[in-house]
């Protein structure tokens, strides 16, 4: 009895999702964005004489500017677009934010991200006491930030040696807090779940170091309780194949699905192992074509993660670790998914440096064109509405159409014929609230404090 009480209490006092304050949209007055070329997320070409009608934090009609009547400027705020390009807001989804807890970077990076046009992150597990603090925060325009959806993390126990573990776990035993468990065939897998969902975290993330059975039974009581289930590639010792067969929502790092086709794989996370580019630089491998197929088959999404990659290349040149995987061999397995048919969104796994005008995201658009093959709209369209997707948001943000979210940047430069030219943000409207680029403070390395 008294643990039923704790969990009802756990699920009243932390909600799975942030929602604002309720608004009187009939109250706001309408914002027309006028003469603007849309480029509306769903990957299809641009609109040009197009006008979005915005009330409070909504988007109220999408429609040409021929058929703007009277009665709709009665009243309303106008904002001229005549030359700019207005697109859904966009999304990062693969990003960390508490690893260690440090609002104050946080919340430097987050306004970066926003005044970049980002307005949801896709948070893949991290302290997140401190997480849900600043997605409460953002949702509520307190702060400059990104809206967050995030994932608490399970990992078998043999996993939390990681340092990392240490970072996210300040006053409990690494792997016994609610938002990063250890789990093992004993472990009560309602109740842990139940436990991730009560810190407000929307998906489980399934890391390293669990059997096969395991992660298909915590993917199956994850989807019971209204969850979704965010995977590794490859789990350690699970290899790709099983999975993918467990049924996750999405699937992260290109370069783990490799592991299936190389003859002998690591055993556990701490174990990896570079791979070999040489079976796989074609982009025509028969074992990721059917992982890739499998994928498609099941609407499973993969976040690919190319900027990481070249992150990796970079260290491993002036000796900070290995490079477990190079950008070739990343962006030929994308390549390869991409042309299968799997739906990849778009996220970093890592971030600029301060002073940097823009976010990492922007360099991940620009890998998936140019070392991926993606064309620009794919690329957009990834970090758009796949992004929503991959955190089962697509109902409220992913596309600029009536009834989502008023989440929107505008570029004073056509993204379409060069991805480079994402690089012009002008404003971002996040909950139907303007920010505009020139009100900007960049980030310092005062704000980052030690890297």
């Amino acid at each position: 009895m008294r643990l039923r009480l704790l969990m009802a209490a756990l699920a009243v006092a932390v909600p799975t999702t942030v929602q604002a304050a309720p608004a009187t949209e009939a109250a706001a007055a309408a914002i027309l964005y006028r003469h603007a070329t849309l480029i509306d997320g769903t990957g299809g070409p641009a609109l040009p004489g197009m006008t979005v009608v915005t009330r409070g934090e909504r988007v109220e009609a999408v429609l040409a500017d021929a058929k703007v009547t009277a009665d709709m400027l009665k009243g309303a705020e106008i904002v001229d677009l005549t030359g700019r390009f207005l697109l859904p807001g966009l999304i990062d989804s693969h990003q960390h934010i508490a690893t260690p807890p440090n609002r104050r970077r946080a919340e430097a990076l987050m306004r970066r991200d926003l005044y970049s046009g980002i307005t949801a992150t896709r948070i893949m597990a991290d302290d997140l006491r401190s997480v849900a603090e600043i997605a409460r925060a953002a949702v509520v325009g307190e702060i400059a930030s990104p809206d967050l959806h995030y994932a608490a993390l399970f990992a078998g126990p043999s996993f939390f040696d990681d340092p990392r573990t240490l970072a996210v776990s300040a006053g409990v035993k690494p792997g016994t807090g609610a938002w990063m468990q250890a789990v093992d065939d004993r472990s009560d897998l309602p109740l842990a779940v139940a436990r991730a969902k009560g810190t407000g975290a929307t998906a489980i993330k399934i890391y390293a170091n669990l059997p096969a059975d395991l992660i298909a039974r915590i993917t199956k009581e994850a989807h019971r309780q209204d969850m979704q289930v965010w995977a590794h590639g490859m789990v350690f010792p699970t290899p790709p194949a099983d999975v993918i067969a467990a049924g996750p929502d999405v699937v992260s790092h290109t370069c783990y699905l490799a592991y299936q086709a190389v003859d002998k794989r690591p055993a556990t996370y701490q174990q990896r192992v570079a791979i070999d580019p040489a079976p796989f630089i074609a982009r025509n491998n028969p074992v990721m074509a059917g992982l890739f197929a499998t994928m498609r088959e099941r609407g499973m999404l993969l976040d690919v993660t190319l900027r990481v990659y070249q992150e990796g290349e970079k260290r491993a040149r002036t000796g900070g670790g290995p490079a477990y995987c190079s950008l070739d061999l990343a962006a030929a397995l994308t390549a390869q998914a991409h042309q299968a048919g799997v739906e990849i969104s778009a996220g970093t796994d890592g971030d600029t440096e301060a002073g940097a005008p823009y976010p990492g995201l922007f360099d991940e658009l620009e890998l998936l064109v140019g070392k991926a093959g993606f064309k620009a709209a794919e690329a957009i369209r990834a970090a758009t509405l796949i992004g929503a997707k991959a955190m089962g948001q697509e109902a409220d943000i992913g596309t600029v159409a009536p009834g989502k979210l008023a989440n929107m940047v505008v570029l004073t430069r056509n993204p379409l014929t060069e991805i480079a030219n994402m690089r012009s943000v002008l404003m971002t409207v996040k909950r139907g609230r303007a920010y505009h680029r020139d009100d900007f403070k960049p980030v310092t390395a005062e704000e980052l404090g030690r890297d």
